[in-house]
């Protein structure tokens, strides 16, 4: 992760922070677009043979394209890739979720005009695995957290991430070679990020209690003027934003302190 640590450090300030919620409203755009101007859809799609002829916006506005058509279901499903989406991006930090989830993007775009070179195919793309690729880094990296199937039976994440992984390796198998370049590209960046992920530390719900109780508690007996908390990398400090969580990590030599961006991610320091 050497790469992405120096990238997070010389660019982090600039990544995107609640993409959870900006991918939600893109949604409703897209929705709301397929209600009221249906036939300005067909002008959206990601088709690289006419990308090739000037339509250059396709490379970007295809993730407008709504996954499947709209109902209850799906808005429980889209508030469920929220939450996840959410938990990741407070997990990991603002930058190294925008690497996973535009990654993703790009590798879809790559995977069309590879299908549209070798074949002369021109495949139907949406964000639909870009959203399972959510959905499968949040069972590797939360295993253990029950969700409840069907709002009635427990069941843990790594389950659910078996049984998503069945089916992803179905579609591939049964689907036509433009469905399976759709899907395994779509889902590349999370092949790569969790081959170079590997050493990353899970991070449970009762730790992130357990940090926001510390912090409550070391405000009330600390005074208001003085800095508590700074990170070893950024430098940011509990008075740049109340929603900064700080941890001392144990596997560096020496007191460093880290923000919840840098964390998981920071090179340990060896004397």
């Amino acid at each position: 992760m050497n790469f992405l640590d120096k990238m997070e450090r010389k660019y982090g300030k600039y990544a995107i922070r609640n993409l959870p919620m900006i991918m939600i409203a893109v949604y409703a755009a897209g929705y709301l677009l397929t209600a009221l101007m249906p036939e300005i859809i067909s002008f959206l799609y990601l088709n690289p043979a006419l990308v090739l002829r000037g339509q250059i916006w396709r490379v970007i506005t295809w993730v407008l394209v709504p996954p499947e058509s709209l109902s209850i279901f799906t808005l429980i499903m889209l508030y469920f890739y929220f939450s996840l989406g959410r938990t990741l991006e407070y997990t990991w930090g603002s930058f190294r979720f925008n690497v996973y989830i535009l990654s993703g993007v790009v590798f879809t775009v790559i995977g069309a005009f590879l299908l549209y070179f070798f074949t002369g195919q021109v495949g139907w793309y949406s964000t639909y695995y870009i959203n399972m690729s959510i959905f499968l880094a949040f069972a590797l990296t939360y295993p253990d957290m029950e969700v409840m199937l069907y709002f009635l039976i427990p069941i843990k994440m790594k389950w659910m991430g078996y049984i998503y992984g069945f089916f992803i390796l179905l579609s591939v198998v049964q689907g036509s070679w433009a469905d399976r370049i759709s899907i395994v590209m779509s889902l590349l960046n999370f092949v790569i990020f969790f081959l170079m992920s590997r050493n990353l530390r899970r991070y449970s719900p009762k730790e992130v209690h357990r940090r926001n109780e510390f912090k409550r508690n070391v405000k009330k007996v600390q005074p208001k003027s003085a800095t508590i908390h700074k990170c070893a990398v950024c430098g940011r400090t509990e008075k740049d934003g109340d929603h900064l969580e700080f941890r001392y990590c144990s596997k560096c030599e020496g007191n460093y302190e880290y923000c919840q961006d840098h964390l998981f991610t920071h090179q340990h320091v060896k004397k």
